[in-house]
C-alpha cells in the first residue's frame, strides 16, 4: 500500500511519527462511458475556457474567485494556513469511543509508525484499548480540515475522519409523526423478534452480492449468452395488523 499522508500523532508532549494508509477499497465495478453508436470510449478533457484547447495537468493551478478575479492558491499557502495541522494529528481530548454516533463516521485510515519498534505507539494503542477511549483531533488532509477520532482496531491505531456537527442535518426538517402510541404487547413482540434475530457480529459473512451478480451478467453477455434475470418476489403480509405481522415473523424465523 502507498501512504497518503505523512506526519505524526501528538498527545501531550508525546509525538509519534506515522504514515496514513487508506483502510477501505471500493468494490464498485469500474464502468466506462461509451458512445452508443460505436462503443468508443468517452474522454473528458481539461479545456481552457478561452482558447478551447486542452491544458496539461502540470499547468493547472487552484484559484479562489474573489470579487471579479481569481486569487491563485499554491501548495505552500495550504501549509501556511495551519502548518501544525498539515503535519500533526494533535489529540485535543479523549472521549468514550461508544459515544461517537456512527452517523458522523466518514473514512478510516490505518496508521503505521515510522519505526517498527516505537514504544510510544505501542503505549497509545494499549492505553486506548484499556480505557475504551478515542482521541479527538483535527488535521488537514488534501487541503481540507477534518475532525477525526484516533482509536484502536486490533493491532493498529486507526484514524477515522468524522463529520462536523454543522454537516449533520437537523431532524426537525423531517416530517415525522411523534404522536404514535405503541402498545406494550406490540413492543414486547418487537423485542422478542429482535432477540430472535440477535447474534454476534461477523462481517466476514456479508459480501457485496450485487457486485457478484452483476459480474455474472457481464460474463454471460461477453460470451454471447442471455443472462438470467431474477424476478423480484415481494414479501406480502397476510394481515394489516402490526401484532399479527410480528407474530408471523417470529414463527417464520423459528421455522427457518
Amino acid at each position: 500500500m502507498r501512504s497518503i499522508w505523512t506526519g505524526s500523532i501528538g498527545f501531550g508532549l508525546v509525538s509519534i511519527p506515522i504514515k496514513l494508509f487508506s483502510a477501505v477499497q471500493e468494490t464498485r465495478l469500474d464502468l466506462d462511458m461509451l458512445d452508443s453508436r460505436d462503443h468508443a470510449n468517452i474522454k473528458f478533457m481539461r479545456v481552457n475556457e478561452n482558447t478551447r484547447k486542452e491544458v496539461p495537468y502540470d499547468k493547472i493551478v487552484k484559484g479562489y474567485k474573489y470579487d471579479d478575479d481569481y486569487v491563485i492558491i499554491e501548495e505552500a499557502d495550504f501549509e501556511a494556513a495551519a502548518p501544525e495541522k498539515t503535519k500533526v494529528i494533535e489529540i485535543e481530548n479523549f472521549v468514550d469511543l461508544a459515544s461517537v454516533n456512527p452517523m458522523y463516521y466518514e473514512s478510516s485510515y490505518y496508521t503505521q509508525p515510522a519505526t517498527k519498534k516505537n514504544k510510544a505507539y505501542a503505549l497509545l494503542l494499549e492505553a486506548l484499548k484499556k480505557s475504551g477511549k478515542a482521541g479527538l483531533a483535527r488535521f488537514v488532509l488534501r487541503s481540507t480540515e477534518s475532525l477525526c477520532i484516533v482509536h484502536p482496531v486490533e493491532k493498529d491505531i486507526v484514524v477515522t475522519r468524522i463529520r462536523f456537527q454543522q454537516q449533520i442535518r437537523d431532524q426537525e426538517d423531517l416530517a415525522l409523526d411523534d404522536d404514535i402510541t405503541v402498545s406494550k404487547k406490540e413492543l414486547d413482540m418487537g423485542l422478542a423478534l429482535i432477540n430472535q434475530y440477535a447474534e454476534p457480529l461477523d462481517l466476514s459473512r456479508y459480501k457485496d452480492q450485487y457486485h457478484d451478480e452483476l459480474m455474472k451478467i457481464i460474463e454471460a453477455k461477453a460470451k454471447g449468452k442471455r443472462p438470467t434475470i431474477k424476478k423480484l418476489k415481494p414479501k406480502a403480509a397476510k394481515s394489516d395488523d402490526l401484532y399479527d405481522q410480528l407474530m408471523s415473523s417470529l414463527k417464520a424465523k423459528k421455522g427457518a
